[in-house]
């Protein structure tokens, strides 16, 4: 059984004129019905443009946002519309690592109650005490147990990024998303973050759901990669198979942008036209069709669905093909 299994996830934000009354027009899709599924020990990784829609996935998957439809199961429960203290359990089991390391932690509070936080939510009391267990978790992620009593800044920003993964894996939950953990960091302390990441993943079996525009970091964390735009799933696939033979436009492109030791090695660079459609008003049939070089009047009148090319790689185009783009 899946750990984690989304089905036709959608997340739609309503939309507001000037003096605040809610529109009753076409709503923002910032997510349009993605689906996958999440093994035990498995990292997915969830790749696309700023504004495709992955970091909202992210925070509906854990129920940080209303989902607008479809669900969302975990270890073959629907959480989707669960709330009070079955929403309070749930997140002993599923947490998250977020994107600004200083915006996420309250600077009113010390380092040591910030990481107590999810003992204390959950009336948890471990054995020797919280303090103890705090202490215990900072020597894990590589800070000083003595900094216990310090605030967020007087850490630097791969500091505060440990003191975040510290509080994630409190409560040791089976689920972490990661919503870009390392795209505010120095590049040096991206590995060291990204490398703990690893050994946590390894002692405790936990999952990860990881968000990035970095391919490079997406590479070398996933086990499995998915590609979104515009809140659509494009392909999803193994990581080395989509790497080495993306067989959507959109994938392509990404990939030929990726920088390479050999940047005089002979590749075809994809170079994609126009800007990011708007959400709101996303274009028809395919919301890539717009910027692909091989769109032609099907792509406008039909919606391509995820067909499975290969076991494992789906991929939602009328026109799969291999180019040598790597």
């Amino acid at each position: 059984m899946s750990l984690l299994r989304v089905t036709d996830l959608k997340k739609h934000f309503p939309t507001y004129n000037q003096k605040l009354i809610r529109h009753e027009g076409d709503p923002i899709k910032a997510v349009d019905g993605i689906s996958f599924s999440l093994e035990p020990g498995e990292t997915l990784g969830l790749v696309g443009e700023s504004g495709c829609g992955k970091s909202t996935a992210g925070r509906t998957i854990l129920r940080l946002l209303e989902p607008t439809a479809g669900t969302i199961e975990f270890e073959g429960r629907d959480v989707t519309k669960i709330g009070g203290e079955d929403l309070r359990k749930l997140r002993r089991e599923v947490q998250m690592v977020f994107q600004d390391p200083y915006g996420s932690l309250n600077p009113r509070h010390p380092v040591g109650a910030i990481i107590a936080a999810p003992f204390q939510i959950q009336r948890i009391t471990p054995e020797g005490g919280v303090k103890k267990a705090v202490q215990e978790l900072m020597e894990r992620v590589g800070l000083n147990p003595e900094h216990y009593n310090r605030y967020p800044h007087e850490f630097s920003g791969g500091q505060r990024q440990r003191i975040g993964v510290a509080r994630a894996i409190a409560l040791k939950p089976k689920l972490v998303v990661c919503d870009e953990p390392v795209s505010a960091l120095d590049v040096s302390i991206q590995a060291q973050v990204i490398n703990l990441l690893e050994d946590i993943q390894a002692e405790q079996n936990l999952a990860y759901v990881f968000i990035a525009h970095d391919l490079s970091v997406v590479r070398h964390i996933s086990d499995r990669v998915m590609v979104m735009y515009l809140g659509k799933m494009m392909e999803l696939a193994d990581r080395d198979r989509l790497y080495e033979r993306p067989m959507h436009p959109y994938t392509q492109a990404l990939m030929s942008a990726v920088p390479v030791p050999e940047p005089r090695r002979n590749r075809e660079r994809i170079l994609l036209t126009g800007d990011l459609p708007s959400p709101q008003n996303p274009p028809s049939g395919c919301v890539f069709r717009t910027r692909c070089p091989i769109a032609v009047e099907r792509c406008a009148a039909e919606i391509p669905l995820p067909v499975e090319i290969e076991p494992g790689h789906l991929v939602a185009c009328h026109f799969p093909a291999v180019r040598n783009v790597l």
